[in-house]
């Protein structure tokens, strides 16, 4: 139990959904890397702990000092800070966790004719960004505009944005795996973004994509496993496995033990195509299901509905009639026989929270996704946040425990984007495997760490 709090509401990289699109199913391309290694077995590479979580990794030759930057499955572009940079609005973010980095040597401007730009430009023609590039008329004509660079693009998240360019230079991942010719931004400027992201979900320019493009088994089945959030930076924790090319076999055995996944199939979103979108049933709290609103099951013509599974967005983020619902149940249960801490949801933004003397009894939440028996068991953890209250400094510090579940909005803001948002702090304790081929997702749960060490045997 932590010595608390201020508990940050929104993770330094904390999205709701897109305002902008910038997509393109995935195409590969034969010329896209010249050296790969493990192309026939699951690669693990480990994610720093924390309140994020980061992988790392570097650019060029001579290579780059360490590029360490937030895992995304919410979006389908790899960008970072480059020199010089410039943070607006960053006084109240986390601080970088590299520094901006120096193009090397080998880096080389992306064409504005290339599938990459015109990705990057949510698909415009290559003739059209040739000319923003002011390749001149004769040359756009006769497809000879090699030396002109892809104009500049701008990418949005729900609280951040940034302008960056596209380059393409090696990348070397732990266990020396390395691309050649992998495609990244490189941005200047950022509105409240100080640490760049690799974006895993669908899309041409996505680092799955790119790692498929080489080799598919790689790129088209990856897994990762957090271990459990520390808001204290002091605290060293194991790393959490990312696995690329998951063994759909190894995954389901763990030593002497059968590990049961559950999997519910991804739901195409039209608007939106990056997104690793699901659907979700329903909600229960102990004993009794709570229905899902019917736009959650399903994602319509116009990119709305849906649930959204997201590393890179921090707690679930439920529509407010849901959160409502799922909240009074909750209460009910809980605040008859604990006192309400009126005065925490206050300073923290929490709620509901409540005091009590040695164990705090709630009940279990679970998430039904659509299809049979997709049923996600959520540890306590997961959900109920349990810490000390400093009280005004006279008084003795009472234990607290607070619902870790957020209103994302009414159905007329959520419009047009994703229903409800799956976050990482609910990931925690499970291997959640993402099947680009087979379309689904599956949860099951783990000990992270040990998952990890027995890679390491």
């Amino acid at each position: 139990m932590s010595e608390t709090l201020l508990l940050p509401l929104t993770h330094a990289f904390s999205k709701t959904h897109f305002t902008t699109p910038h997509h393109l199913l995935k195409t590969t391309s034969a010329r896209s890397a010249t050296r790969f290694r493990h192309s026939h077995k699951q690669v693990p590479l480990p994610l720093s702990s924390g309140s994020d979580y980061t992988l790392s990794f570097t650019l060029g030759s001579p290579p780059s000092p360490t590029i360490s930057l937030y895992l995304d499955t919410g979006s389908d572009v790899v960008w970072l800070p480059c020199s010089p940079f410039e943070c607006i609005l960053c006084e109240s973010k986390a601080p970088p966790l590299s520094p901006p980095l120096n193009l090397s040597a080998s880096a080389t401007a992306v064409p504005c004719k290339s599938s990459a730009c015109s990705a990057a430009h949510s698909s415009l023609p290559s003739s059209d960004l040739c000319a923003m590039a002011r390749c001149p008329l004769d040359a756009i004509e006769t497809s000879d505009c090699n030396s002109f660079p892809c104009p500049p693009f701008y990418y949005a998240y729900g609280d951040g944005s940034l302008i960056a360019r596209l380059y393409k230079d090696s990348l070397t991942l732990p266990n020396s795996l390395s691309i050649q010719n992998f495609t990244f931004g490189c941005a200047h400027t950022t509105l409240a973004e100080p640490v760049g992201v690799a974006g895993f979900g669908f899309g041409r320019l996505s680092l799955p994509a790119q790692l498929s493009s080489v080799s598919p088994q790689l790129g088209n089945r990856f897994s990762y496993c957090l271990v459990s959030h520390s808001f204290d930076s002091d605290k060293v924790r194991r790393p959490s496995p990312l696995i690329l090319g998951r063994n759909e076999e190894k995954e389901k055995q763990f030593g002497n033990e059968v590990v049961e996944f559950v999997y519910t199939d991804m739901l195409h979103n039209p608007k939106h195509p990056y997104f690793y979108s699901v659907g979700l049933e329903g909600i229960s709290v102990g004993k009794r299901n709570i229905p899902a609103p019917e736009n959650l099951k399903k994602v319509d013509r116009r990119g709305s509905g849906g649930m959204v599974v997201d590393s890179g967005t921090t707690f679930t983020m439920l529509p407010s009639n849901l959160y409502d619902s799922v909240v009074n149940e909750f209460d009910h249960r809980v605040g008859r026989f604990n006192e309400r801490a009126s005065a925490v949801e206050e300073t923290t933004g929490l709620g509901p929270c409540y005091y009590y003397d040695k164990v705090a009894k709630v009940p279990v939440i679970s998430l039904h996704f659509v299809g049979n028996g997709s049923r996600v068991v959520l540890p306590r953890r997961n959900y109920f946040y349990e810490f000390l209250d400093g009280g005004d400094g006279i008084g003795k510090k009472r234990n607290v425990g607070c619902l870790m579940l957020m209103n994302g909005g009414d159905e007329e803001e959520l419009r047009g984007g994703p229903g409800a948002t799956l976050g990482n702090y609910q990931q925690q304790g499970f291997e959640v495997v993402y099947d680009l081929e087979k379309r689904k997702i599956g949860f099951a749960r783990r000990k992270c760490s040990s998952l990890w060490d027995s890679f390491k045997n």
